[in-house]
């Protein structure tokens, strides 16, 4: 077959584990035909192939957002209560208001790059699901959509997900599992500690239910579903940790179901070597520092973990030297997918306002940290067989961001933008011209 679409640069990223090199994508019937170095030969381009020169922009797979809330983002464009239950069911049963809004939702994803996303919706998703398979048979899906429930009224419901499988397995739409909060904010003291808050005898603010996350996570694993729990404190990570040892796992040790910890704030080394061996996934949120101000961020550390402590504060250095497998997320609408800004922030180091880098020896790499929202998220969703990778035979999900990635520093990433989207090698966002 030879190509409809050719992209050529001085920076092609494939997050198959090779570095950024001088070259060029091949597509065609939607997927990627060829990745090479230098011009592509002749035998791939046909008569009225296109061929796209990207100067250095830098061509990578489309980005994958495995933490986020469509029912966050509508329920604040509508001035609404996103944890109501109530007025979450009006709201998603609403047809006239949420389509135009998810519309709105999936052009600002793939304006990002974002082509995959992970949703978490409460409980039975108050019907959406079937808003979803409706825009998937007639088209217009311009995300992959996989959906997780979030017990929120009423106890994991094991009946929906059995069903929500059986119903939804395509390319586009899937069902992921289930979803729950462990802990709280650090800030709040609602974090769960190993070690006491500075100066009290607290070691989390907020009372966990830990046996009836237990036992959903037992009923889960046992019926084939995976699970995402949200930790920040290092205490919640180590139990969490403890909970996913008791889960099926392979001869090598590893979890079957590709269980998840969210955010990861305030972490211990030792846990997160133990987390590498087990395979948990980590979904970080590389943009986190994005909403923080530099003296109130290290006030609050100080106060209430101390300075020592604070050296362990968004390890994923540690992360990634131990072996967990790295995805990213927003918590949406919390943070709006930015892939530059997350580099600035996740291997700068920096907060907003620049500055000295904050527990630089915890930063990834550029390449470590385009593989997390690339690679890893595919990982994440179970589709690294199709997606994830510039590789030939994938799917032609494809992101074009505005220069090398690479040759900016971090601290200049901010400046770059992505200028294309390509969904099974269509356009779903074009700011070249």
């Amino acid at each position: 077959m030879k190509a409809e679409l050719i992209l050529k640069s001085s920076c092609v990223f494939t997050a198959a584990g090779e570095p950024p090199f001088a070259g060029y994508v091949a597509l065609g019937g939607g997927h990627i035909l060829a990745v090479g170095h230098g011009e592509p030969e002749s035998a791939l381009i046909r008569d009225n192939c296109r061929i796209l020169d990207c100067g250095d922009g830098t061509i990578c797979p489309g980005f994958f957002d495995v933490h986020c809330f469509f029912t966050g983002y509508a329920a604040q464009k509508l001035g609404l209560d996103a944890e109501n239950s109530a007025q979450q069911d009006a709201m998603l049963r609403d047809r006239e208001r949420i389509l135009p809004l998810f519309r709105d939702y999936m052009r600002l994803l793939n304006s990002r790059g974002v082509t995959s996303v992970k949703e978490m919706g409460f409980d039975d998703f108050h019907g959406f699901p079937a808003l979803l398979e409706e825009l998937e048979k007639k088209g217009e899906l311009t995300l992959r959509v996989s959906f997780m429930s979030q017990p929120f009224d009423r106890p994991l419901d094991l009946a929906f997900g059995k069903e929500m499988s059986a119903r939804f397995h395509s390319d586009y739409l899937r069902f992921s599992g289930y979803n729950r909060m462990t802990d709280g904010s650090i800030s709040q003291m609602e974090g769960a500690l190993k070690q006491a808050y500075c100066g009290t005898d607290c070691l989390c603010a907020i009372s966990i239910d830990w046996d009836a996350i237990a036992g959903e996570l037992r009923t889960a694993d046992e019926n084939g579903f995976r699970f995402s729990l949200h930790a920040q404190g290092d205490a919640a990570i180590a139990k969490v940790l403890d909970l996913y040892e008791c889960c099926r796992r392979d001869e090598n040790g590893r979890l079957i179901n590709r269980h998840s910890i969210t955010d990861l704030e305030f972490s211990d080394p030792e846990d997160l070597e133990r987390m590498g061996a087990l395979g948990a996934i980590a979904e970080i949120y590389p943009q986190i520092q994005s909403i923080a101000e530099r003296e109130s961020k290290l006030a609050m550390i100080r106060e209430k973990i101390g300075e020592e402590r604070g050296r362990f504060y968004w390890n994923r250095r540690k992360m990634a030297d131990s072996g967990v497998l790295l995805s990213c997320g927003t918590d949406l609408p919390l943070l709006i997918d930015d892939i530059p800004e997350s580099v600035y922030h996740a291997v700068g180091g920096f907060f907003p306002e620049g500055g000295e880098p904050f527990n630089g020896q915890n930063t990834l790499t550029a390449a470590e940290l385009l593989t997390a929202w690339t690679r890893g998220g595919a990982y994440n969703l179970f589709c690294e067989d199709k997606l994830g990778t510039l590789e030939a035979g994938k799917k032609a999900d494809i992101t074009v961001l505005s220069g090398d990635l690479f040759a900016v520093p971090p601290s200049a990433a901010r400046t770059l933008r992505v200028v294309l989207t390509l969904l099974d090698g269509e356009e779903v966002y074009n700011a070249m011209s």
